[in-house]
């Protein structure tokens, strides 16, 4: 059996690349469990590598990285590189924070000496999506490499050059890419120490349900509806760009996209035409093109997903297209509705809804099962004030939602377990074993 990659804007057959079984990939784990006895003893030792290593080889294969990523799920160029240098700045944050979040702990109680050590789990099994290819591995990886595990890698197969790519940049003993199906990666669950996962919500649930059959450590993101709130008090000017900048990053296939607009009814006509002004202003074409913001979706099955949400919302939308569908290519489409659609869409669809009141948009806002950001727009003391009563693992306001290095990123209800990032982050796949000396 084998995986074939294409470029999904021209089509062009990529790369071929033989799957391995079960066993196959089971040794690579075992090597990698090996190479991790020694890996695990020396922080400063990882700190070093981290800093003389992985972090000049990413630097140095930046471009072709970025291509390599563009030309195998669709990202626009400009914001491949900008991946890459966002994955190399959280690097530099592990090497400069690794004593602080890995040294332990010290807590003053009656003991002679009591504190908290933070001792790596062992190995663990990183399954990563196709729509942030370096990030999302580089913040589930990183900190774990870091921490003194070892991570076996399990890459969406449309990126799988991508993944080979990432372990020839780490070239560690202790960090293997494993060529295997979804079924294969979900039997291997039972010889790892942990999970981290990023995907849909329904694969989340298989693999919390395998992970929790074998009492695995788990750390999952999974997926977003996440609201964009336009307050009457909002500069709707920069409101609209950003509203543009969150719905479109990554051709819209982005778990953090600001999916749902909800606008004041005051502000609601205003809003929506320097909304659709902007969002007619992208550049849509080859993602190779320095100047393309907008490519094409990740393969045909989901240009047919996103096909199919629209013509479901149709019926009782007003749906506005803004450009024609080309290969690939969903154009920015904006879709002002009523109606409470709890699917994610994954593409560059915008829905637009009013409310009349801050209360009304808090309940707006949580009324679909995910819960991983939400941007708000306004007054920031008014803002604020909505903030303990809004159901997200983040809330950014006067700020669309990304991920930084420095804070926790996750969700709650449907959209994941744990955090990523930070020092919080960073523990998830350690043993916080308590010391106490009498």
């Amino acid at each position: 059996m084998s995986i074939q990659t294409y470029d999904p804007f021209t089509g062009e057959l990529l790369g071929n690349y033989k799957t391995e079984s079960e066993k196959d990939a089971l040794e690579k784990i075992k090597e990698v469990y090996k190479a991790q006895e020694s890996w695990r003893l020396s922080l400063d030792e990882r700190v070093e590598y981290f800093k003389n290593t992985i972090k000049r080889n990413f630097e140095k294969e930046t471009e072709n990285l970025a291509k390599l990523m563009t030309r195998e799920m669709g990202k626009p160029i400009s914001q491949s590189i900008a991946e890459v240098k966002k994955s190399i700045r959280l690097i530099d944050y592990l090497i400069d924070k690794a004593h602080e979040i890995f040294d332990p702990e010290y807590i003053k109680t009656e003991a002679k000496k009591s504190y908290v050590r933070f001792d790596p789990l062992g190995v663990i099994m990183s399954i990563e999506p196709w729509n942030f290819p370096v990030w999302q591995v580089a913040r589930a990886a990183f900190p774990a490499l870091m921490a003194g595990n070892g991570v076996v890698l399990k890459h969406a197969s449309i990126v799988t050059g991508t993944s080979l790519k990432i372990q020839e940049l780490i070239d560690l003993p202790v960090f293997k890419s494993l060529i295997v199906d979804g079924k294969t990666a979900s039997s291997l669950i039972k010889y790892v120490d942990g999970v981290a996962f990023t995907g849909s919500t329904p694969t989340g649930a298989k693999i919390a349900e395998e992970a929790g059959r074998n009492l695995k450590k788990i750390v999952m993101e999974l997926g977003g509806s996440d609201p964009f709130i336009v307050m009457k008090s909002a500069d709707l000017e920069k409101a609209a760009k950003n509203a543009v900048l969150g719905r479109l990053q990554n051709n819209g296939q982005s778990c953090i996209a600001s999916k749902r607009i909800l606008v004041h009814e005051e502000v609601f006509d205003e809003f929506s035409k320097k909304f659709e002004e902007e969002m007619s202003k992208v550049t849509i074409g080859n993602p190779l093109d320095e100047k393309t913001y907008l490519g094409p979706l990740s393969s045909k099955e989901q240009v047919e997903t996103i096909r199919k949400q629209i013509s479901e919302l149709k019926p009782v939308s007003n749906v506005i297209k803004l450009g024609e569908e080309k290969g690939n290519i969903i154009p920015p489409t904006i879709v002002i509705t009523d109606m409470n659609y709890q699917e994610e869409i994954f593409g560059p669809v915008a829905i637009l809804k009013k409310f009349r009141n801050n209360e009304m948009a808090i309940e707006m806002a949580n009324e679909t099962p995910f819960g991983l950001g939400t941007s708000i727009w306004g007054d920031e003391e008014e803002a604020e004030k909505m903030v303990p009563f809004i159901q997200a693992g983040m809330v950014f306001v006067n700020s669309i939602v990304f991920s930084d290095p420095r804070i926790p990123f996750g969700g709650v209800k449907k959209s994941g377990i744990g955090r990523e990032l930070s020092k919080y982050g960073s523990r998830e796949f350690t043993n916080m074993k308590t010391v106490w000396i009498a």
